[in-house]
């Protein structure tokens, strides 16, 4: 993959190294394309840039002010990675971009859009692109006109391309044929002074007899062929030729020979190094005196790189074909005869006629103007027969009848067989061009008056200007201000000029100014914002923007101190607003909470306050009914306690590795019980389900919570459908469900009920928000079910449908492992009671201590207390036998039960450890991947689940 890469990257820096256009000056055609973009898409901000290797150029660009950065900080070069586009309205909210320079500093670049410029073979070599320093979307027609600007781009760069490689080949042909030429002359004069030329010559030059025989091949031929001039001889130059081309080029040379008429064939010649190269070999006959045939005297030239040249211009003509209604201006193909074979609307537009009646007809059938369609044709004749690209102006009636000038770029068009058999032509009207030319010849002649007019006008920028205009030396000291500056700050020109700009920055703002103009003096432009003194003591913001020129910097400056004030205020009133909702949510918390927990704190005191009255008055019957009611509501209280804590996110997870749709399945029949025969239950679990790391128990109370919501949905009855799945999450569902990206689990429960309004949905994460009747929701099962998702990595996302039903999913992260059996499977046949084993209990609650010593003692074992972690520390430093360390997580003192337990572990390795919390940060217990022989029970617990967690510890060997 990194070699395809790499390849790729290559072939990519090739493709743009051909159009050898980096590091070249400004050209007018793309500044206009830029500028015009600019506009187009109402931004600051227009680039053609080129990606080149460890930097991008830009060919041109409009508000920028530079020609080349390096690629660290380079939007454009992830566009490359896109298949022909790439948009970000907001730079700060996009992985790839938030920390780039240009968006965390200056000059704050905040939305990107670019298009593409790819070469014929797909290869992208830079972009046209827009930037803007504000957030905000661009819309489709912005979309879609960088898209066709851009391809105009890549028009440009193959019109400049093709004009160049025209200019070298017409230069090379130029410069062969005044050689050719010369030495026929020099023939005529004298044999010897032709021999002395020919051998200087840049071509293969030979003569022969009228038999045929070659008589003389000049030094080029020796030097190009490695032939001897006896290998050479007669007929010899054969030899040389390749084996396909070698009958065909004799038979023509022999039948020209008896004809003795001039001829002209192309052949492959094997160089001196063994390699072929393709050669033009073209010969006239020569006459005596009296007529008589004397042989020929013809020249070889190598035309290997004009052939690669055709090659790659019969490419660009069959892409021509596909690209002609995009391209602006007129785009036509034209058969051997100059019969239209092909046109786009703006050669119908040109012409004033429709296609119909151009297509399949001559320039001189078509166009109005006779002597306009000969100039036309001619010009076609003479490209086709040359088979030579031109660039021509041609001058054409315009159907209202106006004069346009267009600059036209003809080619020809070869067969599979390499046959002209017609040509391809583009052109664009330059007939603006034209006249500004006109138009800068008159400016050139009254310069003199435009710099005098420039020269005011800009004296009165300077006089009228708001802003601050100032001229510093390198050193930072005012040379020339403008009148702005008494205005705006009070100081007259004899205070500012000859003093340093420091005198007038608030000393907190010092360096980044030095900074500022030492950066000018480097050739930088600098952007900053800093705080000056006003003469009267106060304070103004300004915001500059500074370029250097020769020994000095030019800077403007605008006051930006209300803008400040604004963005001050503002803040200050969110803030105030983000403390009014804060206040507001927990006072409906703090309402929710005393509300439930005073109606379970009457059931538990008042059935304890009947139990003490009967127990006074010996009335010990039908005492159990006192004690399970008080203990239902003590259990209901600790059910509640732990939903407050899924829902802040803080309740003690025990996760492992899960098995999500046997966790389900094991969960029908109970949910069958649950929602009643009205509702009927379907079980969709996906193939192939990854596992998921969490705590099952909280996963199985979240989907029965669900399901209960949905029954609740449906008093009519109706139907619950539990579907699991995998997902993949990229970057832009991640955003969009306040997921980082990555592999998760779905659990989704869908009901066909009520549904939910959007007001309802918005608020149904809220804790003690119930819309169901009073007394029948607590409001705390969906916050609880949030809290779970999110403590566990996932997220919850509800969505539904007023009449037609609700789906809620949790999503949660894939864990890479297979599941493992839940404790209920794996632990049988745990002893009831101790078998004299020494447990160490650390707790500050002396309640709870007690309470356990007095438990684990009636079951057998030896209970040894500490109040906190360095009194337990004292124990297990000292010689007493410590099968099972016990400890509250939440410890007094400096040391939570985490730290106790690793240093237990430092001073006895191995030592078995069961936390019990009632809260606590999951950092303090590893968040929730504990070592080998460390096990949680959360309080409150009753006696039976210490003593079944402690006995089922104590079997368990020791790691």
């Amino acid at each position: 993959m990194v070699e395809a890469v790499a390849t790729r990257e290559q072939e990519r820096l090739a493709a743009l190294a051909r159009y050898e256009v980096m590091d070249t000056p400004r050209e007018q055609s793309f500044d206009e394309l830029a500028a015009l973009t600019a506009r187009l898409c109402d931004a600051p901000i227009a680039v053609v840039n080129l990606i080149g290797d460890g930097r991008q150029f830009f060919k041109a660009e409009v508000g920028l002010g530079v020609r080349e950065t390096p690629l660290e900080s380079s939007f454009c070069v992830k566009a490359l990675l896109e298949e022909e586009f790439l948009v970000v309205p907001n730079l700060t909210l996009d992985t790839r971009f938030e920390c780039n320079p240009l968006v965390t500093c200056d000059p704050h670049i905040r939305a990107y859009a670019g298009a593409l410029l790819k070469t014929e073979d797909g290869l992208p070599i830079g972009t046209l692109c827009v930037l803007d320093y504000r957030p905000r979307p661009f819309t489709a027609l912005q979309q879609d006109t960088l898209r066709v600007l851009a391809r105009q781009v890549m028009s440009q760069l193959d019109l400049r391309r093709t004009v160049r490689e025209r200019d070298q080949r017409v230069q090379t042909f130029r410069v062969n044929e005044e050689a050719l030429a010369l030495t026929r002359v020099e023939l005529v004069d004298s044999e010897v002074r032709f021999r002395n030329m020919a051998d200087h010559a840049p071509v293969m030059m030979w003569v022969t007899d009228p038999d045929g025989n070659c008589t003389y091949l000049n030094r080029q031929w020796y030097d190009f062929t490695g032939q001897t001039p006896e290998e050479a001889a007669g007929l010899g130059w054969l030899d040389v030729t390749h084996p396909d081309d070698k009958a065909p080029a004799g038979n023509i040379f022999l039948d020209a020979n008896a004809r003795q008429e001039p001829f002209r064939l192309e052949y492959r010649l094997r160089r001196a190094d063994g390699m072929y190269r393709w050669a033009i070999d073209a010969a006239s006959p020569r006459f005596g005196p009296w007529g008589e045939f004397l042989g020929y005297i013809g020249s070889v030239i190598d035309i290997g790189d004009r052939r690669e040249a055709e090659d790659a211009l019969r490419e660009a003509n069959a892409l021509l074909s596909a690209v002609m209604e995009a391209v602006p201006g007129v785009v036509y193909a034209k058969d051997r005869a100059g019969r239209m074979l092909a046109a786009n609307r703006g050669t119908a537009d040109l012409v004033g006629k429709p296609l119909g009646e151009i297509i399949g007809r001559t320039d001189r059938e078509f166009l109005d103007d006779s002597a306009q369609a000969d100039i036309v044709m001619a010009n076609d004749e003479r490209v086709m027969t040359e088979q030579t690209t031109e660039v021509v102006e041609e001058e054409v009636s315009l159907p209202g009848g106006a004069c346009a000038t267009w600059l036209s770029t003809k080619s020809p068009f070869r067969d599979a067989n390499g046959v002209v058999n017609g040509l391809i032509g583009s052109s664009i009207d330059i007939t603006e061009r034209k006249r500004a030319e006109l138009e800068l010849q008159r400016l050139n002649e009254t310069l003199e008056d435009e710099v005098a007019e420039r020269t005011a006008e800009r004296d009165r920028i300077w006089e009228t200007s708001p802003d601050l205009m100032v001229v510093l030396d390198f050193g930072g000291t005012f040379r020339r201000l403008n009148p702005a500056w008494t205005a705006m700050l009070g100081y007259s020109q004899s205070e500012l000029v000859g003093h340093h700009v420091n005198e007038f920055v608030v000393p907190e703002d010092h360096d980044a100014t030095t900074d500022a103009y030492e950066l000018a003096a480097d050739g930088g432009r600098p952007i900053i914002v800093n705080r000056y003194r006003h003469k009267d003591g106060s304070t103004r913001w300004i915001s500059w923007v500074a370029v250097p020129a020769v020994d000095m910097t030019y800077a403007t400056g605008r006051d930006i101190t209300a803008e400040k004030d604004q963005a001050d205020a503002l803040r200050k009133t969110e803030e105030q607003l983000r403390q009014a909702q804060k206040m507001e949510a927990v006072g409906q918390l703090t309402g929710g909470l005393a509300h439930d927990f005073n109606n379970l704190l009457t059931g538990m005191m008042g059935n304890l306050e009947l139990l003490q009255l009967r127990v006074a008055r010996g009335r010990l019957d039908d005492l159990d009914r006192f004690i399970n009611a008080a203990q239902g509501a003590g259990r209901r209280a600790a059910s509640l306690t732990q939903r407050l804590l899924a829902f802040s996110r803080r309740q003690t997870l025990d996760p492992k590795p899960t098995d999500v749709n046997r966790l389900i399945i094991g969960l029908e029949e109970m949910l069958h019980r649950t929602v009643g025969a009205t509702v009927g239950i379907e079980i969709v679990g996906a193939a192939g389900l990854w596992t998921a790391d969490i705590d099952a128990p909280q996963l199985e109370n979240a989907v029965l919570n669900l399901c209960i919501n949905g029954r609740d949905a449906m008093p009519e009855g109706g139907k619950l459908t539990i579907e699991t799945a995998n997902k993949w999450v990229d970057d832009r569902i991640g955003r969009e469900r306040d997921l980082p990206p990555g592999q998760y689990i779905s659990i989704c429960v869908t009901d066909t009920g009520t549904g939910m309004t959007p007001a309802a949905i918005e608020r149904a994460f809220e804790p003690f928000y119930t819309t169901k009747p009073i007394g029948q929701g607590t409001g705390l099962g969906l916050s609880m079910i949030y809290g779970f998702a999110r403590q566990s990595g996932g997220q919850v996302r509800i969505y539904s449908e007023v009449g037609r039903g609700t789906t809620v999913c949790i999503y949660l992260p894939r864990h890479h492992g297979e599941a493992v059996d839940s404790p209920e499977e794996s632990a049988t046949g745990l002893p009831a009671n101790g078998n004299a084993q020494t447990i160490l209990v650390v707790d500050d609650e002396a309640t709870i201590r007690h309470l356990i010593d007095e438990v684990l003692d009636d079951l057998g074992y030896t209970v040894i207390g500490a109040a906190d972690g360095a009194a337990g520390i004292k124990v297990l430093q000292s010689g007493a036998r410590i099968e099972l360390l016990i400890t509250d997580v939440g410890l007094p003192n400096g040391m939570n039960g985490r730290q106790v337990a690793d240093a237990a572990r430092a001073l006895r390795p191995g030592l078995k450890v069961l936390f019990i919390t009632g809260f606590v940060e999951n950092a303090a217990v590893g968040n929730g991947h504990m070592e080998p022989g460390m096990e949680l029970l959360t309080k409150p617990f009753t006696l039976e689940a210490l003593s079944t967690k402690v006995a089922q510890m104590l079997r368990t060997p020791a790691e």
